[in-house]
């Protein structure tokens, strides 16, 4: 059970906060008491700020502003992967700094210009690799089966939001970093298009794949925080029915998809169908390198980002990835004509659709425990086989927006289905809006039932 403030939407707390019904300090109070009462179970936060979120609670309330400000004292939790200043940025491993950040990352900064409090620093897989959230920090646990990895690389951040410990949460996607742990924990998860959010990610954000974007429970959520990103409301998209591709083919080839991952595709087509949008099933072209082309970048980026860190102090896996990114930059395996050549391909595709659905994943989270001291072998086919859905996308630097997909058909699966719609450059909201949609239409409960506080 919920209290106080904890379990509202940023919407409704921002409002609260404008008019004067709450004040800042007692918003980040409720969230900081959910936060102890919860967080011994699942795991989200690396480092709680704690009295920091407090104090500049009430800093907050002092602002001549506060009435005009669209986030006003709305906590929100930070991938720990991204500065923020006067808080070591540890990217879940051992061989990273402690040292303070000298400043925000220009993401956090816009959070906190528009009323938001940082209330805490969330788990990530060493580097941000890999697709569970385990490290020398700890483990963090989907909100909806604690036996089950939230996902990675945000888990922390989809988490802490399943778990109503925050409304909203910052994440990043290199591979599907928001979207995985969003499906894993019943939230909604929006990768931007390229160049929309302000990225500035490790060394080169794995050559342009990863962009930074919200994660929340409800679509009015998720569009308020992607504008404060953004730095402006997206541009309005044609009224009218959209024209939308279902798929369940997978982007990797030899790789089944669950039926309940299939189930909440055609679910959805049906649900659009009464929504009076026209509905077909179209397969993508994938082309045979494009998995290739998506791992290479994953490599080389890794590769890039370890440079300069002890690699003694290096999970394995990590290790090994890195030594093979190096291997792959070395051969010049990082082609850019890929991506062109991607890209068009889903420019003739678009050309007859407006958005397509898939699956968000192929399977069930893996389970959740210490993959970060198992071989690299293992946590790449574990990803590989659970979360292909997702890298195309990156590849292409096209928006792609993760949301609950309904139950699944049998009754034994606690956690929730998950879908994927995609769109093409600058469609972000018309899949907000698509997802608004479906979330009248399929409602799903925000907070999951598995924690207890």
């Amino acid at each position: 059970m919920t209290t106080g403030w904890a379990g509202r939407t940023a919407v409704e707390i921002a409002a609260a906060v404008r008019r004067g019904e709450v004040t800042p300090r007692q918003v980040v109070a409720d969230h900081l008491e959910r936060i102890a009462a919860v967080d011994g179970q699942v795991g989200a936060f690396r480092k709680v700020l704690g009295e920091r979120a407090l104090r500049e609670a009430e800093q907050l309330a002092a602002r001549p502003d506060l009435a005009e400000l669209p986030l006003a004292g709305v906590p929100v939790a930070v991938k720990d992967n991204l500065p923020v200043e006067g808080e070591a940025t540890r990217h879940g491993s051992a061989a990273t700094h402690d040292t303070p950040a000298a400043a925000d990352h220009e993401t956090v900064r816009r959070l906190r210009a528009a009323g938001a409090v940082v209330i805490g620093l969330t788990q990530v897989p060493e580097l941000c690799v890999f697709g569970t959230t385990d490290s020398v920090y700890g483990t963090t646990r989907s909100p909806w089966d604690l036996s089950r990895s939230a996902g990675g690389s945000s888990g922390g951040s989809a988490a802490a939001v399943a778990a109503a410990m925050v409304p909203i949460a910052l994440g990043n996607d290199g591979m599907g970093s928001i979207r995985i742990p969003s499906a894993n924990c019943g939230v909604l998860g929006l990768k931007p298009g390229r160049a929309v959010v302000p990225s500035g990610l490790g060394a080169d954000g794995w050559f342009g794949m990863s962009e930074n974007g919200p994660i929340a429970t409800t679509v009015a959520d998720a569009r308020l925080m992607f504008e404060v990103l953004a730095g402006a409301a997206p541009a309005a998209d044609a009224a009218g029915p959209l024209r939308i591709a279902l798929s369940i083919r997978c982007p990797t080839p030899g790789i089944p998809v669950a039926p309940g991952c299939a189930f909440a595709v055609g679910d959805t087509g049906r649900v659009l169908v009464a929504a009076g949008h026209h509905v077909s099933h179209a397969e993508l072209p994938y082309p045979a390198w494009l998995g290739a082309a998506s791992v290479a970048r994953w490599l080389a980026g890794t590769a890039a980002d370890a440079a300069g860190l002890d690699r003694a102090r290096l999970a394995p896996r990590t290790r090994t990835h890195a030594a093979l990114g190096r291997l792959v930059a070395g051969a010049g395996l990082v082609r850019p004509g890929q991506q062109d050549a991607w890209e068009r391909r889903l420019e003739t595709f678009f050309a007859d659709h407006d958005v397509l659905v898939t699956p968000a994943l192929a399977r069930t989270a893996p389970a959740a425990e210490a993959w970060h001291a198992r071989g690299w072998a293992a946590n790449v086919y574990s990803n590989i086989r659970y979360a292909p859905f997702s890298h195309p996308w990156n590849l292409a630097g096209w928006p792609a927006l993760v949301l609950p997909g309904g139950d699944h058909p049998t009754t034994t699966a606690r956690m929730p289905l998950a879908v994927q719609l995609v769109g093409p450059p600058g469609s972000e909201s018309r899949l907000l809006g698509l997802a608004a949609d479906l979330e009248q239409r399929r409602p799903w409960l925000r907070t999951a039932p598995a924690v207890t506080g």
